[in-house]
């Protein structure tokens, strides 16, 4: 019996899914390379069911972040495994249509370049399509990254591509100063060893959001697996790469997201810094030095290393990662802890209490504690009219912590919320720039060049015609301090960490002080979150039902506590105070009428789902306040349990 016969009792029998079967037909009969052949074989002779099922259940999809999955099996064939890459990784990622490899990959470059290519022509242009491409640490980046340029030329585009890992802010300044029509990074941010992803970015420097995220998903799936193989052997004679310039340009402007840069070198901050193995020291601690910090790295975790090997997760939202560099701080005496995750987009950190002990901050915390500064400098600086504006906004998502909303009111400033994923906030920027340009375009005949103009005056005309952007975040410790950048800044977030400690210390308080008198000023708003992880095609039927449910069946209540309202957005028309509709997705709002409030969503990076839970508290003296935080934190921990109790019922029908 031959591999496609058994493939197809395999179905019969009901230990393959029918797409799992029809899409391993397909590629078998490719014209695949032998290791890939012999990869099929391998587990299919194993009878390693749920592995096939996995690799090619569906195509690998572009999510809120892009295309994201493993690039190394569950279990790994010895084609795959071949003579053994770098850092323990095999020859070859795995072979699969749910998997980021050189196949997948080649059809999502296939798919971006007829998407903007079609997309120039539709508007008047016969440029060749213009791609920058980063790359972070991890198993096969660097490949992925030259495969994916040497595709783009073979077609008769131009790329650019890095001489080593860059981080995935500077690949979405570096499309803008390029002028290129698109960018990519090559990441899977905080994931796993075993992932990989492709990160796709349009002209303005954000990520793809719709219609081109939509248009380019449909000229990926209408490209053939039969095109595949000539473009299957490397050719990067024709790729650009890129030097010293285009690293002097992106720390230029990264370093602008610095209100009052000399405050460090005055307060004299001392830093302990970890890029946990990825791309954060190339520019995070040239910046930090620059600005006057004693910045002392953890030189355990300094090297490039896609297998993270000193971590669980190399994730700086969690407290394990950041260990080493805690440890540093308190032998050296220092003020600060901030580290990266692999591409630099996220930020944690981790500041000295008053007691002299370090405290780890969340990203909820670290984004309101920028807010409540900026907001402050900017009208100390004359930037924004001391009463506000409603032509100065922060934009943050629905699931970031509504402090910072209160925050916005105090200062007489915009809230915006958008959907999960930095390209929501991307995409506002780029409205706002739009709306400048096309204000003076019509009022003044002036064709503005927004790179080009100073960042004062750019911010003064954007108050006048438009919106001037403040600040940004999401809770899951992304940041972004201006709009040179569109997407979270990692390397800019270290700036801006830095500054708001320096002007902390300057006024003799700590920064668990300065978040105490915000949320005197504001009520002690507090979060928790709720992660299911549902791995392969099983855990993507469980987060269907739970998220299918939540739309049949909503909540009514949870315990004793009911359900008073139930926001679907994947059904309910809803606008942003500018008006604007927000794009239709299952996420799904529940308020409590004890005050409390979630949300619930499907990750789009990660096989998981993910609950965001807010509970706000008043208080009335400095006095109240602990007792204020332990009592909210024992209500949310219930609410949390109830919650989560809920969802895993839901998720086993």
């Amino acid at each position: 019996m031959n591999t496609l016969e058994t493939i197809r009792n395999a179905a019969k029998a009901g230990h393959l899914m029918p797409s799992t079967a029809d899409n391993l037909a397909a590629w078998l009969q490719a014209g695949l390379p032998a290791w890939a052949v012999a990869g099929i074989d391998e587990l299919v002779a194993q009878g390693s069911w749920s592995e096939l099922n996995d690799r090619f259940y569906r195509y690998l999809e572009f999510g809120t972040g892009g295309m994201r999955g493993r690039t190394i099996g569950v279990v790994s064939t010895k084609a795959e495994q071949g003579r053994g890459g770098a850092n323990g990784a095999p020859e070859f990622a795995a072979v699969g249509s749910n998997v980021l490899n050189d196949f997948t990959l080649i059809r999502a470059t296939l798919g971006l370049f007829r998407h903007v290519k079609g997309y120039l022509g539709a508007n008047g242009s016969y440029d060749a399509p213009k791609l920058v491409i980063a790359h972070d640490v991890r198993h096969f980046s660097r490949h992925f990254c030259e495969l994916a340029a040497s595709t783009w030329t073979k077609l008769g585009g131009v790329a650019f591509i890095f001489d080593g890992p860059r981080s995935t802010p500077q690949l979405s300044f570096s499309v803008r100063w390029l002028k290129a029509h698109c960018g990519v990074v090559i990441t899977a941010s905080h994931n796993p060893p075993h992932d990989n992803g492709f990160k796709a970015y349009f002209a303005d420097g954000g990520q793809v959001v719709p219609p081109h995220d939509k248009g380019i998903v449909n000229e990926v799936n209408a490209v053939p697996l039969s095109e595949l193989g000539a473009f299957l052997a490397k050719d990067i004679s024709r790729v650009i790469q890129l030097g010293a310039k285009a690293d002097e340009a992106y720390h230029a402007v990264a370093y602008r997201a610095m209100l009052e840069p000399e405050l460090c070198r005055k307060a004299g901050i001392k830093i302990a810094f970890t890029n946990i193995h990825g791309t954060g020291a190339v520019a995070s601690v040239p910046l930090l030095r620059r600005a006057g910090c004693e910045v002392h790295v953890v030189a355990e975790q300094e090297a490039f290393d896609g297998r993270f090997p000193t971590v669980k997760s190399p994730n700086p939202e969690n407290a394990e990662a950041l260990s080493m560099a805690v440890k540093l701080a308190e032998t050296k005496g220092l003020d600060l802890v901030v580290g990266t995750d692999p591409d630099c987009d996220r930020m944690g950190c981790a500041v000295r209490g008053r007691d002299g002990s370090m405290v780890l901050l969340s990203g909820n915390q670290i984004g309101s504690l920028l807010a409540e500064y900026r907001l402050s400098k900017y009208k100390e600086l004359g930037w924004i009219p001391k009463a506000g504006s409603d032509r100065v906004a922060i934009v943050k998502t629905f699931v970031t912590t509504q402090l910072q909303d209160a925050i916005g009111r105090s200062h007489g400033v915009k809230v915006i919320n958008t959907l999960t994923g930095f390209k929501w906030i991307g995409s506002k920027l780029l409205g706002y720039e739009n709306t400048l340009k096309s204000s003076l375009l019509a009022d003044q005949g002036i064709a503005l060049d927004y790179d080009a103009t100073p960042f004062a005056t750019r911010a003064k005309l954007l108050q006048e015609k438009s919106t001037f952007y403040a600040f940004g975040c999401e809770e899951s410790y992304g940041y972004l301090g201006n709009d040179f950048v569109r997407d979270k800044d990692g390397n800019a977030a270290c700036l801006m960490m830095a500054e708001l400690c320096a002007h902390v210390k300057s006024r003799g308080l700590t920064v668990p002080e300065y978040l105490d008198s915000i949320y005197l000023k504001n009520g002690f708003y507090l979060e928790g979150v709720i992660n299911l992880y549902y791995e392969g095609a099983t855990g993507a039927a469980k987060i269907k039902r739970i998220l299918d449910t939540y739309r049949s069946a909503p909540p009514e209540a949870f315990g004793s506590v009911k359900v008073s309202k139930f926001t679907d957005f994947g059904m309910e028309t809803v606008k942003d105070p500018d008006g604007e509709q927000i794009p239709k997705q299952d996420l799904y709002f529940v308020t409590l009428d004890n005050g409390m409030s979630f949300a619930a969503r499907g990750s789009g990076t990660e096989p998981k789902m993910k609950f965001y839970i807010f509970a706000r508290a008043d208080v009335k003296s400095a006095a109240d306040l602990a007792a204020v935080k332990g009592a909210l934190k024992t209500d949310l921990d219930r609410m949390k349990t109830l919650v989560e109790a809920d969802a895993k019922t839901r998720a086993e029908g």
